[in-house]
């Protein structure tokens, strides 16, 4: 799309933190042996108390959550049909959540209004969600999962970001038959090449999908990296510190070029403007890639740029300001 661009690009197109988990060296002998069980037995306690879940019998770690959804359909529908039934995804938001719910045989749709995932069978909820970051509160969310387990049904609460949302307004605590929550590593620790996610469960439903992924499905080398970050409490305070300094400083930057901020969280920044077709090439053609979306013309996200990116964002800003 831009040939002439200048080189590097910076890619603001995700909403990963562009500051990485710095672990350390990993040993040989975690590419070299099978993965221990008690080391996997140690990563599900740090998660359990990272994540306020009720205890480390109610987590599955799995290798990304990407994978989790099926899994937990099978896992609570069991041999039922879902043929019939319907799914219901709050969005816009991740497309993946949607695909997977088709996939697996239910009718689904992607509704706007928060109330409409009432009729649903499976109701997903990104929370905080990616790419606007809205925020659910979690007393409407509990609302919901009673009802779903009221009827059979079941609602999944993917918090991938949560972790920079202080407080926080994590449903992992309250997880029963109508309530699963997804966690992501990746996202908040810099280290989406990682693929390390948990379901948050009921304990026979994090059983199902243990047993499911079998004993080795996480790496040892992933194992070594997510032990150390996990248990880094000094890292996450001082990191979720630094991502809001510098989520106020690219609001300021935009806010200069013309380009208030209307959604997002410190990781990424949600844009709504008529110009945003024109943003998008400007700054690709200044070799900046931010996310555009097809469906919504008229938005963009932005996220954090690297430590030595910033003058490039800023000298491409100050080059045009945009007047809604």
């Amino acid at each position: 799309m831009f040939p002439q661009a200048p080189k590097p690009w910076i890619d603001l197109s995700t909403g990963i933190n562009p500051h990485p988990y710095a672990y350390s060296p990993i040993p040989a002998t975690a590419f070299s042996r099978l993965p221990e069980p008690d080391d996997l037995a140690r990563l599900k306690r740090l998660a359990a108390e990272t994540y306020g879940a009720p205890s480390p019998d109610h987590l599955a770690a799995a290798p990304g959550t990407h994978i989790l959804l099926p899994l937990i359909i099978e896992a609570v529908f069991g041999a039922l049909s879902v043929a019939g039934r319907r799914a219901a995804i709050l969005s816009p938001t991740y497309g993946e959540h949607a695909r997977m719910a088709k996939l697996s045989g239910f009718d689904t749709a992607e509704v706007p209004a928060f109330d409409d995932l009432f009729d649903a069978d499976l109701a997903v909820v990104v929370n905080p969600n990616n790419p606007d970051g809205r925020l659910l509160g979690a007393a409407d969310l509990l609302a919901l999962a009673r009802h779903m387990k009221a009827k059979g049904g079941l609602l999944v609460v993917d918090e991938a970001f949560m972790e920079v949302i202080e407080p926080d307004e994590s449903v992992a605590g309250a997880v029963h038959e109508g309530l699963v929550v997804l966690r992501s590593f990746g996202k908040f620790y810099g280290l989406a090449g990682v693929r390390l996610g948990f379901a948050v469960a009921p304990v026979t439903i994090a059983q199902k999908l243990s047993a499911r992924l079998g004993p080795w499905a996480i790496p040892g080398p992933t194992l070594c990296i997510g032990l150390q970050a996990l248990a880094d409490r000094d890292w996450q305070q001082a990191m979720r510190q630094r991502l809001r300094e510098e989520a106020a400083r690219l609001d300021a930057l935009l806010a200069v070029a013309g380009l208030p901020v209307c959604g997002g969280t410190t990781l990424f920044r949600y844009l709504r403007h008529p110009e945003a077709p024109a943003i998008f090439a400007h700054l690709g053609r200044c070799g900046i890639l931010v996310r555009a979306f097809a469906e919504r013309p008229d938005c963009l996200r932005i996220g954090l740029p690297q430590d030595g990116e910033w003058k490039r964002l800023e000298s491409a800003l100050e080059a045009q300001i945009w007047r809604g």
